[in-house]
């Protein structure tokens, strides 16, 4: 079975967690990823300047490990990211920030990926969200 999941919540919220979770049970079960895509607070997730207090997980790090071992298609929404001040290094020059946060393997994109994803998807699954 083939899988688009969505993220709605930040690295510290437990849906954030719950998510991670599920994606590795998907791909250990024998099932594809199709897309993860990061929207709203999720976006922060991403972000290279996320740090997790010692005496908790480090949800944003494990996401990215997470994506880069498996080399998964991760996308982040490029509006909701720019809301919240997540940039790659484009961005980050476009808009003359001093830095940028968002490394590889993070893609930045539009809703259009989401729905993409949903298209190839047999299920979308979301995590999250108001």
């Amino acid at each position: 079975m083939k899988f688009a999941i969505a993220l709605y919540s930040a690295a510290h919220a437990p849906s954030s967690r719950r998510a991670l979770l599920f994606a590795q049970a998907v791909l250990a079960s024998g099932h594809e990823i199709v897309r993860l895509f990061f929207y709203q607070d999720g976006v922060h997730s991403a972000s290279a300047n996320v740090v997790a207090p010692q005496d908790e997980q480090d949800i944003s790090a494990q996401w990215r490990a997470f994506v880069t071992q498996h080399q998964l298609d991760a996308v982040v929404c490029i509006a909701a990211a720019l809301r919240r001040g997540v940039l790659n290094e484009d961005e980050a020059q476009r808009y003359e920030r001093p830095a940028a946060n968002l490394p590889a393997p993070w893609e930045l994109s539009g809703l259009g990926q989401l729905h993409d994803a949903v298209q190839s998807a047999d299920r979308l699954i979301c995590f999250g969200g108001p």
